[in-house]
C-alpha cells in the first residue's frame, strides 16, 4: 500500500505527470467509450498523420502548404480510386472463385486423408484417419456458418461504408489543411507548461510515425513482389494470396507462418508435389527472406526499439481489445507506453537533481 500511495503522491503532486496522465486517461476513455462511433475520425487522423510527412517534405522544397496539401491529397484520391475501381473488383472475383472451389478442395483433402493409412500404415490407422476427417468436417461446417452470419451482418454496414467513403477524404483534407488551427485549439485545453506531455508526443510521433509508414511500404512491396512471383508461376488466386502475404507483415514473427498455410494448400491442390510446386515455394521463400533481411532493416531500422516478447504481448493485448486495428497499431501503442515510461523516468531524475 505504501508503494501505491507513494506513486499516487508523485503523480498527483507533480504537475507535469498529472497533465500527462490526464491526457492519456481522457484519450483512453474516449476511445473505449465512443471508439466505434468516431472510428472514421480516428482513421482520418491516422491517414492525415501519414500524409503529413509528404506535405512537410514538399514544404521543405519551398512549396506553399496549401499547394502541397492539394498535391498530396490529389495523389491520395488517385490511389483510392485505383484501389476501389481497379483492385477491389479483382479481389472480389478471386474470393468468389475461391469460395466456389472450396468444396472441390475439401473433397481432394478428404480423399488424400483416406489414402494416407494405405501409404503409411505404421503412422496412421483407418480409424484415426476417419476421426480426423470427422473433426475437420465439423469444424469446416462451423466456419461456414460463421462466414454466412458475417456476410449477412456485413450487408447492413454497406450504407455506412458508402458514407465513410465520402466523409473520410473530406476529413483528411481538412486535417491537413487546417493542421495549425486544430493543434492550437487542442492546445488551448492544456496548461501553458505541458513539456512532459509534449516530450512524449514528440517521441511517439517520430517512432510510431516511422514505424507505420515503414510497415505500409513493406506491405505494398511484399504484396507486389509476391504477386509477380505467383503470377509468373500461374498460381490460382494470385492477387488474393499475395495480398494476404503482404498484410501478414503487420503481424511480426507469426504472420508469415500463418499465411504460408493457405499458400501451400492452394499450390498443392493445384499442382500436387512436383517441380511447379517446388519452384513456386522457392520464389515465395525468397520474398520472405528478402523482406526479413533487406526490407525490414531498410524501412524500420531505428523506428521502434522493442523486445520481441514486448511486441508479441502488445499484439495479444491490443488485438484482443480492438481486433484487426489493435493488431495493426499494437506496436505504435506499445511505443506510447514505452515513451511514457521513459519520459517519466527521465523527469523523475531531473526533479531529483
Amino acid at each position: 500500500m505504501d508503494l501505491i500511495r507513494q506513486w499516487l503522491h508523485n503523480v498527483i503532486f507533480d504537475p507535469q505527470r498529472f497533465i500527462l496522465f490526464m491526457v492519456l486517461a481522457v484519450c483512453t476513455v474516449l476511445v473505449l467509450a465512443v471508439g466505434d462511433l468516431v472510428a472514421p475520425v480516428i482513421a482520418s487522423l491516422v491517414i492525415a498523420f501519414l500524409l503529413e510527412g509528404v506535405v512537410r517534405a514538399l514544404e521543405n522544397l519551398r512549396c506553399p502548404r496549401l499547394v502541397a496539401v492539394g498535391v498530396v491529397f490529389g495523389l491520395f484520391m488517385l490511389f483510392l480510386a485505383v484501389l476501389i475501381l481497379g483492385l477491389v473488383p479483382l479481389l472480389i472475383s478471386q474470393v468468389t472463385g475461391l469460395v466456389h472451389d472450396i468444396p472441390g478442395i475439401i473433397a481432394q483433402g478428404q480423399d488424400m486423408l483416406r489414402h494416407l493409412p494405405k501409404k503409411y500404415p505404421k503412422l496412421l490407422t483407418p480409424s484415426q484417419s476417419q476421426a480426423i476427417l470427422d473433426g475437420l468436417t465439423t469444424q469446416l461446417s462451423l466456419y461456414g456458418q460463421q462466414a454466412l452470419a458475417f456476410s449477412l451482418a456485413s450487408m447492413r454496414s454497406v450504407f455506412s461504408f458508402v458514407i465513410y467513403l465520402v466523409l473520410m477524404p473530406l476529413m483528411v483534407f481538412f486535417f491537413l489543411k487546417d493542421k495549425k488551427q486544430i493543434l492550437a485549439w487542442v492546445g488551448g485545453f492544456l496548461p501553458e507548461d505541458h513539456s512532459l506531455a509534449s516530450q512524449v508526443w514528440l517521441d511517439v510521433r517520430i517512432q510510431a510515425g516511422n514505424y507505420v509508414r515503414g510497415r505500409i511500404w513493406e506491405v505494398l512491396v511484399v504484396w507486389a513482389a509476391t504477386y509477380v512471383c505467383f503470377l509468373i508461376a500461374g498460381l490460382d488466386y494470385a492477387l488474393l494470396l499475395s495480398l494476404l502475404v503482404g498484410l501478414s507483415v503487420i503481424l511480426p514473427y507469426v504472420g508469415a507462418v500463418v499465411v504460408t498455410m493457405p499458400v501451400l494448400a492452394i499450390a498443392y491442390f493445384q499442382w500436387g508435389w512436383g517441380g511447379h510446386f517446388t519452384w513456386t515455394m522457392i520464389a515465395y521463400l525468397a520474398v520472405q527472406l528478402l523482406d526479413a533481411n533487406i526490407l525490414v532493416p531498410l524501412l524500420l531500422s531505428g523506428a521502434v526499439n522493442l523486445h520481441p516478447i514486448a511486441s508479441i504481448l502488445a499484439i495479444l493485448v491490443f488485438g484482443g481489445i480492438w481486433g484487426f486495428w489493435g493488431v495493426f497499431f499494437a506496436i505504435p501503442l506499445a511505443t506510447v507506453v514505452q515513451a511514457v515510461l521513459k519520459a517519466c523516468a527521465v523527469h523523475r531524475i531531473v526533479v531529483a537533481e
